[in-house]
Order: C-alpha cells, then sequence, then structure tokens
C-alpha cells in the first residue's frame, strides 16, 4: 500500500536521494581542500553540467549567449581556481576533483528533478519527502557502520540545547529554500533556478570575505566579475532566446553571401567546361 502514494517511481527516488547525499558529502568534503569562496565559486558555475545535462536527458537546445556565457563561466572559473591555488596554503587539486563530483551530481539532480515533476505530475512535496527520506536511510546505514554517527551523538551531547537549536534551524532554513529551488525548477526550469541561487552564491563570497579574514588578491575580483557577468548573460537569454550580435550576423550573411556567389560561379564555370567538351 505504501508504494501506490509514489507518483515517480521508487527507483528515480533512490537515484536522487544517492545525488543529494553526494552532493552534499562532496561538497563538505572540499572545505578540506579548498577554501570558502573558492568552493561557492566551482558551485556557482553549475550551470555548465546543467547545461550539459539538460542537453543530454531532457534534450534541450540552447541559444548563442548561453554557451557564450558557460564560456565566460569556464574562464572566470579558471582564473579564480589559479588565484586561490597561489594565495590558500590550504589548495588542493584534490579539492578540484571532489567539488567537480559534487558539481555533476547536483546538474543532475535538477534535469532529473524537472523530468520527473513533468512527466509524472508529481509535487513538490513529494519529491523532497521521498528523496531526502530515501537519503536519511543511506546516511544513518554509512554513518552507523563508520562510527561517525557515534562521535556526532556524543559532540552535541557537549552543548545539547546549541547545537541541537541551530541543527534544527537549518533543517527548517534548508527545507524552505529547497522547496523555493523546486517551484523554480517547476515553472521555470533547471536552468533558472540555477541563476537564482548562484546570486544567492556569489552574496555569500562577498560576506565571507568582510567577516573572515583570508588571502585577498585582485584576480578574486575581476574572475568573480567574469562569473557575474555569465550570470547576467544567462538570465538575458532567458528574454531573447534568438539574440546574436549584429557584428555576427553579419559576418554570417557575408559568409552565405560568399558562399552563393563562389558556389554559383563554379557551376557556371564548370556547365561551360562540360558545354566546351
Amino acid at each position: 500500500m505504501f508504494i501506490t502514494y509514489f507518483r515517480v517511481p521508487l527507483k528515480t527516488y533512490a537515484i536522487l536521494a544517492a545525488l543529494t547525499l553526494g552532493t552534499m558529502a562532496f561538497s563538505n568534503l572540499a572545505l578540506s581542500y579548498l577554501n570558502y569562496p573558492t568552493q561557492l565559486i566551482f558551485k556557482s558555475c553549475k550551470l555548465i553540467p546543467v547545461m550539459i545535462g539538460s542537453i543530454i536527458i531532457l534534450g534541450k537546445r540552447y541559444g548563442f549567449l548561453d554557451y557564450i556565457a558557460a564560456i565566460i563561466m569556464c574562464i572566470g572559473l579558471t582564473m579564480f581556481t589559479l588565484a586561490d591555488s597561489n594565495t590558500s596554503p590550504n589548495f588542493d587539486i584534490i579539492g578540484v576533483i571532489v567539488i567537480s563530483m559534487a558539481l555533476l551530481c547536483d546538474a543532475i539532480i535538477g534535469n532529473v528533478q524537472e523530468k520527473a515533476m513533468k512527466q509524472f505530475y508529481a509535487s513538490n512535496n513529494e519529491v523532497v519527502f521521498y528523496s531526502y527520506a530515501i537519503a536519511c536511510i543511506y546516511l544513518v546505514a554509512i554513518t552507523g557502520v563508520s562510527g561517525i554517527m557515534r562521535a556526532g551523538y556524543i559532540y552535541c551531547s557537549e552543548m545539547p540545547l546549541k547545537l541541537y537549536t541551530n541543527i534544527f534551524l537549518l533543517s527548517l532554513s534548508g527545507y524552505m529554500g529547497l522547496q523555493a529551488v523546486l517551484t523554480l525548477v517547476r515553472i521555470c526550469g533547471a536552468t533558472v533556478a540555477v541563476t537564482v541561487t548562484t546570486m544567492r552564491k556569489a552574496l555569500s563570497i562577498i560576506i565571507s570575505f568582510l567577516l573572515f579574514s583570508k588571502p585577498f588578491v585582485f584576480q578574486y575580483v575581476w574572475s568573480g566579475m567574469l562569473v557575474a557577468l555569465a550570470i547576467y548573460l544567462n538570465h538575458y537569454s532567458k528574454k531573447h532566446p534568438q539574440y546574436v550580435p549584429m557584428c555576427l550576423l553579419h559576418c554570417w550573411h557575408y559568409m552565405q553571401s560568399l558562399y552563393q556567389s563562389e558556389y554559383r560561379y563554379l557551376k557556371i564555370k564548370s556547365k561551360i567546361y562540360a558545354d566546351t567538351v
């Protein structure tokens, strides 16, 4: 009887749960190798794997500006990573690999959620409940076997009121944020949802530099501005999906006319040659 309440197949929820757990685990693990702003910059560039996943999973097509935004975002991300590798004492390439795995999981989640909700007409509450309930089962099993759960319980017992209150507030705010993201996914699609959450991450980066002391170089600024420009271009492309710069259009039309004229010339020349032979 319990299974009959599923709109989305249980197999899909099991996959979503594993990806959700993977995203959180890889993101937290990356902080052991990267500083917080670099981790957030990587997560802000989720647009790139989301676009790739949308093309593969949903068969979506993107406009010129979307691809330009992805290229600019890659450049900004690379520059930010290079700056972090030169200034951060605890930078490790393993952190880049780990956070990339988190991005991969996150990108698949958004597209699978969008496909499931539109295909099976599942509600936000259903997707959140079953995905996180199954992920919780995974987490309990993993932490129970590894002994992490016992260590965490002992630590929380030292200051139970403060720590459990913080855990509750974190869970509540996370649930509310997730509901908002899922609503965006349903109404506007995964790519728009990523753009909105990316702006929140940009604000977190600014606050991180203001509140916590860490090495700072100007390369952080302009590489972050490149990422912000990419986000803006991605947002602009939603209103103007067919937009192409006039200079490129002129070049394209010129190449077309040149090709057509050359084609006609060669066709006439070949006809004359055939007549003479």
